[in-house]
C-alpha cells in the first residue's frame, strides 16, 4: 500500500460504510445485537403508531416473496383485537426480522425497520456512531480541493444519516453531498453505479468507489467506476488474486488528489 494516486478525471468520491469508513465490530458487535434484542419491545412500544406499521407491512410483503425459501418465517394479518392474537404477530414479526438478520438480508423492509429502530437508540444517546479516525480529516481535504463526497450502503439511507448524525466524531452530515441504498440498486451489481452517477450528474469513470468488498469493487469496475479496496482491522481477508488486482488502501490517507489548481 502507501499512496495511491486518485486519477484525474475523479469528481466524486463514493464510500462505502461498513469496514470502510467504521469498524465492522461496529455494526456486527453494536447496531446488529441491538436489533436482535429490541425488536420485540420496540414493537410492542410503537405498534398503534403509523411508522411502526408501514415497516410490518413491508416485512410482510417481504416475507410472502420469500415463502418459497427454505426457513422462511411468514407474518400473518392480525384477526380480532385480543392480546394473544397481536402477540402472536409480533412473535412472528420478531421471528422474521432474526430469520433475515441470521441470512445477513439486505431487503428493504428489514433495512427500514432497523432505521427506524436505530434512529431510537441513537436520538436517546444508547448507540454512537463509530468512525475510523483517519475518516473526518481526509474527507474534509477532499472537499476543500473540490471533490464530492457521498455515502452508498446497503443500510438506509436513514440508517446512515444516523450512524454519521450522532457519531463519536459529532455531527459530521455536513461532509457529505449525498446518500445512497439498495433502492437504486443492489452492490453488487454494475447497473446501480450507473444510476448512481447519473443521479449525481457525471459519467461512471468520474467517479472513485472505496470499499472492503471484492464483490463490489467488481460490480463498480464494470460500470466504469475507478474502485480502491480498503483494508481495516476486522474485514475479511483478500485472495492472492484479489491483492494484486485491486489498488489497496489502509487509510483514506494514502488517498493523493491531483492538484485541484
Amino acid at each position: 500500500m502507501g499512496v495511491l494516486p486518485v486519477p484525474a478525471e475523479v469528481r466524486a468520491i463514493l464510500l462505502d460504510i461498513e469496514g470502510t469508513t467504521t469498524p465492522i465490530a461496529f455494526v456486527q458487535e453494536t447496531l446488529f445485537p441491538y436489533i436482535k434484542d429490541n425488536v420485540k419491545e420496540y414493537l410492542r412500544t410503537h405498534w398503534e403508531e403509523e411508522e411502526c406499521q408501514r415497516d410490518v407491512g413491508l416485512l410482510r410483503k417481504q416475507a410472502q416473496e420469500d415463502s418459497s425459501l427454505d426457513g422462511a418465517v411468514p407474518i400473518p394479518l392480525e384477526s380480532g383485537s385480543g392480546e394473544e392474537g397481536l402477540e402472536r404477530v409480533i412473535q412472528a414479526v420478531v421471528d422474521n426480522v432474526h430469520w433475515q438478520m441470521s441470512l445477513d438480508r439486505k431487503t428493504t423492509a428489514l433495512k427500514q425497520l432497523q432505521g427506524h429502530m436505530w434512529r431510537a437508540a441513537y436520538a436517546t444517546g444508547h448507540v454512537k456512531g463509530e468512525i475510523f479516525e483517519d475518516v473526518v480529516p481526509a474527507i474534509r481535504k477532499w472537499r476543500e480541493a473540490g471533490m464530492k463526497v457521498y455515502i452508498y450502503s446497503s443500510g438506509s439511507i436513514e440508517a446512515q444519516k444516523l450512524l454519521f448524525g450522532y457519531s463519536t466524531e459529532g455531527d459530521i452530515l455536513e461532509l457529505f453531498d449525498g446518500h445512497f441504498d439498495t433502492k437504486i440498486g443492489p452492490k453488487v451489481e454494475s447497473e446501480s453505479y450507473r444510476r448512481i452517477a447519473a443521479s449525481i450528474g457525471c459519467a461512471t469513470n468520474n467517479i472513485l468507489f472505496l470499499t472492503d468488498v471484492p464483490r463490489e469493487a467488481n460490480a463498480a469496475e464494470e460500470a466504469d467506476t475507478h474502485v480502491a479496496v480498503v483494508i481495516r482491522p476486522g474485514n475479511a481477508g483478500l485472495t492472492d488474486d484479489e491483492k494484486s488486482y485491486y489498488s489497496l488502501i489502509s487509510s483514506f490517507t494514502e488517498l493523493f488528489l491531483p492538484s485541484s489548481t
